[in-house]
């Protein structure tokens, strides 16, 4: 059996090991998630050290060892050099990248998330500064999709109806349960939420009694007496019944636009916004709630966490963009 092999593939995490080589996390196309040793790339001059560098895409020859691999040879095929000229496009895809890291299995074909992956980090890119938080935004919903569970945002989890967001009603608003896997009528909820209260049963506890002995003076005062107090019933909500958050209008729209290939340019949703009765000067602030709603589903279904969060709040929270 050959101890080499070929991948084409994209690094998605990197760290230092020993004086001068990386430990490489690389999404390939043909493996999966592989981990590898690149030797000597942290040198000075050294022909792997671009080639290592995060968001690079490599033809690769590994030499198979006892616990990690090896990267004998590596040919650039892709990078993305703009964006660690922006330090919202940086995050963002390293947001994408951990994302990937969470879903992406080892030694099996990764295909599809493969080129998923590389096609969001080019879109990214290519985004204007403005655009950036509602590329992210689509990326990730994108991902969900591609693991068999993106949020339902079209119908109502329970009842099946669809919901279209009237843009007319400033006070319109819907539910976004994450346990029910989606978008949930607000009527709907408060239904299974208002359970009929269960009895609540007087259990008698009994305590020691000391039985008094025959002709002992003030027996039954001595004697202690059997008490009752109530017993607390645990009555657990329906996990399906619980509700996220709450989206306007809006919010839905943007969230149901997610489900599409590509976004609509933004200007088109401000004027369909505005043709409604909607004025935004931007959808910054709405593409804001969108992405924590989602990345709060995320989290509940790849039951991991994903620690770019904070960079992202931190950036967009004090980001202009132009």
């Amino acid at each position: 059996m050959s101890r080499t092999y070929k991948a084409t593939g994209i690094n998605l995490k990197s760290m230092p090991m020993g004086e001068s080589d990386r430990l490489l996390t690389i999404l390939t196309r043909e493996f999966g998630l592989v981990r590898a040793i690149a030797m000597g790339s942290r040198k000075h001059n050294s022909r792997m050290g671009g080639r290592s560098e995060l968001f690079v895409v490599n033809e690769l020859m590994f030499a198979k060892g006892r616990s990690l691999d090896k990267i004998t040879q590596a040919e650039t095929l892709e990078s993305y050099p703009r964006l660690g000229q922006d330090l919202r496009k940086l995050i963002a895809s390293q947001y994408l990248a951990e994302l990937c890291l969470h879903q992406a299995l080892s030694d099996q074909p990764q295909e599809e998330l493969f080129y998923l992956f590389n096609e969001h980090l080019a879109r990214l890119e290519r985004s204007p500064a403005s655009q950036v938080l509602a590329h992210l935004t689509h990326a990730v919903f994108q991902l969900l999709v591609l693991a068999g569970v993106a949020p339902q945002v079209h119908l109502c989890c329970m009842t099946r109806a669809t919901l279209p967001p009237d843009l007319t009603d400033c006070n319109w608003r819907i539910g976004f349960s994450i346990p029910a896997g989606g978008t949930v009528t607000l009527a709907v909820l408060e239904q299974l939420l208002v359970k009929p209260a269960p009895r609540r049963h007087q259990v008698a506890e009994a305590t020691a009694v000391r039985v008094p002995q025959v002709g002992e003076p003030h027996a039954m005062s001595d004697t202690t007496a059997i008490t009752s107090r109530p017993v607390k019933v645990y009555q657990p909500s329906p996990a399906i019944a619980s509700l996220h958050r709450r989206l306007s209008a809006p919010e839905l729209m943007l969230m149901q636009h997610l489900a599409e290939a590509t976004l609509p340019e933004p200007e088109a949703l401000l004027a369909q916004m505005q043709m409604a009765g909607e004025s935004y000067g931007t959808l910054d602030p709405l593409w804001q709630s969108v992405e924590h709603a989602l990345r709060s589903y995320a989290q509940y279904y790849l039951d991991r966490p994903i620690r770019s969060a904070s960079l992202i709040d931190a950036c967009f929270a004090t980001a202009n963009p132009a």
